[in-house]
C-alpha cells in the first residue's frame, strides 16, 4: 500500500461550550473538549470501571459556526476528522505539543435538550406516585379492524 492515513471517528460528550476565534480574513475556529468513555469489569475486584479520554475538537469556519450555535456542555455528537500535533512555546519558554483532532464532519446526536427530557422522563416513570392506572377492562377476544386496507 503505497498511501498513508489520518482518519478518527469518535462519539462523546461536550466537556465545554464551544469557544470561538475570529481572524482578520473573516474565518474562524472553534474549539472543544469531547469526553469518550470506556467501560469494563475489573477482574481483581469484580467491580465496573469507567476511564475517560478527552480529545481537543477544532473545526473551522461554517462548521464552528453551527457547532457553536447548536452545540453545549453534554451533548453527545460524532466526530471526524484527522489528527494533528501542534508544538508551541509556553510562558516560561518550554517547548510543549499538543494533539487535536481537526473535524471534517459533525453529526449531532444529541442536544442538552433532548438530554435533560430524555432525563425528566426517566426520572418520571421511576417514581410509582407518577404512573398512570389505565382503567379499561382487559378482554382476551381478538379485536376486528375492518378499516383496515389489506
Amino acid at each position: 500500500m503505497s498511501g498513508t492515513l489520518n482518519k478518527v471517528m469518535l462519539i462523546g460528550h461536550l466537556g465545554d461550550e464551544v469557544k470561538m476565534h475570529y481572524f482578520e480574513g473573516g474565518g474562524c475556529i472553534g474549539r472543544f473538549p469531547l469526553a469518550t468513555n470506556e467501560t469494563y469489569v475489573s477482574k481483581q475486584t469484580n467491580e465496573r470501571v469507567t476511564n475517560t479520554e478527552w480529545h481537543n475538537i477544532v473545526v473551522r469556519n461554517k462548521g464552528a459556526e453551527i457547532c457553536e450555535k447548536y452545540l453545549s456542555k453534554g451533548d453527545k455528537v460524532y466526530i471526524e476528522g484527522r489528527l494533528k500535533t501542534r508544538k508551541w512555546t509556553d510562558d516560561s519558554g518550554s517547548e510543549r505539543y499538543s494533539t487535536e483532532i481537526q473535524c471534517t464532519d459533525f453529526t449531532f446526536l444529541t442536544t442538552k435538550k433532548e438530554s435533560e427530557a430524555q432525563q425528566a422522563t426517566s426520572s418520571q416513570q421511576a417514581t410509582p406516585e407518577s404512573k398512570a392506572v389505565d382503567s379499561k377492562p382487559v378482554s382476551n377476544e381478538p379485536v376486528e379492524d375492518d378499516d383496515l386496507p389489506f
